[in-house]
């Protein structure tokens, strides 16, 4: 026999080969936007180096904190002598390896006929596959796989989810309960919650009705009320502890509820199911989809142990629950729906039974497929590294005409996030809206404090100014798809904060 801790790293080394493919095609298609440039895609970015920085901190954030991803972009950032996109990169990477741990601790214990390990790397990779049929350079899309290798797009509350399925799978397939996983469950729910309220409608709803049900068995009986206690507190106490920083959350998830736009969410969504349809890719992406909403419900029905079961459900209930809610709720933004990506997947690791075939041949195959995961992960590095690398001549024309200015100026939202994150100082640029107006919006409020800016920097995204007077640059500085309205020494008093 295979001794454990080589399956386990032999799993983990598999892991990295497919995290380095996946990167590797999805940084050099269209969705590298998302990846690197994206005006929403480095608020992480920003606040980590902020955080970094020693600067005072006001933030003003959504009802989204990014705690974990901010935290694991600021220890890259301290360890890794690389640029933003570097980090980028190597984030994209991090994630779904994180992915896969996760997908790992759902897949249970290794024991005799099973396999977890084997289906772990199978689960990852079909996920991988997932993000890989993503060929669209909108946000608003429904090429949600894709979304895990950002630091934005809630890639640490997927994590957390998928934890919390593998920490009550843990305890349902035990004979008796432990503490560490009730406390391990209260503490992710807890953290997942304060950094992202989407983790009750993802996680701790569906399973808390999930567990409701399984209370019907003899057998789990005595446990589940204890399992759901502990995840509802930690939940809770998650919800309480984001009233200490309601000085940085500008918007609850309350403003995003809006049940009477039911109507309006359904063509929402169905307009983007029919755009994903008119693409190859994006079918077989669909397809891969419901053969696993498939495949889970058949292992639900036919359970072989209460925690497979446990597993199969939420692989198929989740997303059903997350589509109907989010229809229900009125919301149009297509990240919400990222559970119909990553929950369907876990059939693969609800009963992950080994192969029936001689332990010599398995083990053959086994590290014959390693040995070709690695080959390709490693001929995909030169690939990674040329998309992470990629000169952008009108972003350094901008940041570095800024660098040089010694002045302040201003920009809107989706033109100036970019250059902001790539400046020697970022508070160099202010974020504005189209009448001048601070636009406090996933950005440190002290940039407010100039009180007034001497350029303006538009792009073919920037709104029309609209000024109290008519703006007569010096100069117009040509940065390729930038323009730098230079005003000299004019300045331009900024407008009162809003978001």
């Amino acid at each position: 026999m295979t001794r454990a801790w080589v399956r386990e790293l032999a799993g983990w080394l598999s892991a990295v080969a497919v995290s380095l493919v996946t990167v590797g095609v999805v940084a050099s298609s269209a969705r590298a936007d998302l990846l690197f440039s994206d005006g929403d895609s480095v608020v992480v970015a920003m606040l980590a180096r902020s955080l970094l920085s020693g600067e005072p901190l006001d933030w003003a954030m959504s009802s989204v904190l990014f705690l974990p991803e901010s935290a694991a972009f600021a220890a890259l950032d301290a360890a890794v002598p690389v640029d933003a996109n570097g980090l980028f990169t190597i984030s994209a990477v991090v994630n779904l390896l994180a992915l896969y741990g996760a997908i790992r601790l759902t897949a249970g214990r290794a024991r005799a006929g099973m396999a977890p390990v084997a289906w772990s790397v199978i689960a990852l990779a079909v996920f991988s596959v997932l993000a890989m049929t993503d060929v669209s350079a909108s946000r608003e899309a429904l090429d949600l796989a894709s979304l895990q290798l950002t630091t934005t797009y809630y890639s640490a509350t997927v994590v957390g989810a998928v934890v919390t399925i593998g920490i009550v799978r843990r305890m349902v397939d035990t004979s008796k309960l432990r503490a560490w996983p009730l406390i391990a469950l209260g503490v992710v729910s807890l953290v997942s919650i304060l950094s992202n309220p989407l983790y009750a409608v993802w996680a701790t709803l569906p399973l808390v009705i999930l567990l409701a049900f399984a209370s019907i068995s003899l057998r789990l009986r005595s446990r589940t009320p204890v399992i759901i206690v502990v995840l509802l507190a930690g939940t809770t106490l998650g919800f309480l502890s984001r009233i200490p920083l309601s000085a940085w959350i500008t918007k609850t998830g309350v403003g995003y509820v809006q049940p009477a736009q039911w109507h309006e969410s359904i063509d929402y969504y169905a307009r983007l199911f029919g755009e994903r349809m008119q693409s190859p890719v994006g079918v077989i992406g669909l397809l891969i989809t419901a053969a696993l909403l498939v495949l889970a419900a058949v292992r639900t029905v036919r359970p072989r142990h209460p925690g497979s079961q446990l597993v199969a459900a939420m692989a198929w209930v989740a997303p059903v629950m997350v589509v109907v809610g989010a229809i229900a709720l009125g919301t149009h933004a297509a990240r919400y729906l990222q559970p119909f990506t990553f929950a369907p997947v876990l059939a693969l690791v609800a009963t992950p039974h080994a192969l029936r075939v001689g332990e010599r041949a398995r083990r053959t195959a086994a590290v014959m497929a390693g040995v070709l995961l690695l080959t390709i992960g490693g001929l995909s590095i030169p690939r990674l590294a040329d998309a992470a690398t990629r000169p952008d001549a009108d972003l350094t024309c901008v940041t570095d005409w800024v660098d040089a200015s010694g002045r302040t100026g201003a920009g809107q939202f989706w033109t100036v996030r970019l250059p902001k994150l790539h400046l020697a100082d970022p508070s160099r640029l202010v974020q504005v809206d189209h009448q001048l107006n601070a636009y406090a919006w996933l950005v440190n409020r002290t940039d407010f404090a100039v009180g007034e800016v001497s350029f303006l920097v538009e792009d073919s995204q920037t709104v029309p100014w609209d000024l109290p007077e008519a703006v007569l640059p010096e100069r117009v500085v040509d940065c390729g798809r930038y323009s730098i309205l230079d005003l000299g020494t004019e300045t331009l008093p900024l407008g009162p904060q809003r978001s």
